[in-house]
């Protein structure tokens, strides 16, 4: 039936079939490791994201209370939300560390600035601290009573 092999030879591979095999499996290799080599990145950018909604949530909902309730529609009023204390300016939270608390923004995994009515979230898993300048979500008060707050996201140095 197989009259190719002698009684007692051994078959195997070639040392050239073996180096080609292991050509090719490096040429995958070198091919397939920068997709994977930034998933902390990309980790690092959807968690900001997440953030961007719970502070856009968060702020509806300050904002919902101010509407309805007449004890809080002044700008000088705090209420509690999860434990932690908001201000109001201009009838949405004001930019600052009782806001982030009360997203459930800990200083954990997020570090938090105000400047100016900024509060500008950047996690502290970054490598590099100098990529803060483009790996952070901000959230700003609005101007005057009647306008909205505006948020930013820059996921472009998440690395």
């Amino acid at each position: 039936m197989n009259k190719n092999l002698k009684p007692g030879s051994q078959g195997g591979f070639t040392l050239i079939e073996l180096i080609v095999v292991i050509v090719i499996l490096g040429i995958l290799a070198a091919t397939a490791l920068p997709k994977f080599s930034n998933l902390s990145g990309d980790a690092r950018a959807s968690s900001l994201k997440a953030a961007k909604g719970a502070l856009t949530s968060t702020a509806a909902m300050v904002h919902g209370k101010y509407l309805m309730d007449p004890a809080t529609n002044k700008d000088d009023a705090t209420i509690s939300i999860e434990g932690a204390t908001v201000k109001f300016k201009f009838g949405y939270a004001a930019a600052d560390a009782g806001f982030a608390e009360a997203a459930g923004l800990k200083d954990d995994y997020y570090a938090d600035t105000t400047t100016a009515g900024t509060l500008k979230i950047v996690p502290t898993t970054l490598k590099d601290t100098a990529g803060a300048a483009n790996c952070y979500v901000s959230y700003t008060v609005p101007a005057a009573a009647g306008a909205a707050p505006t948020f930013a996201i820059d996921t472009s140095k998440c690395e």
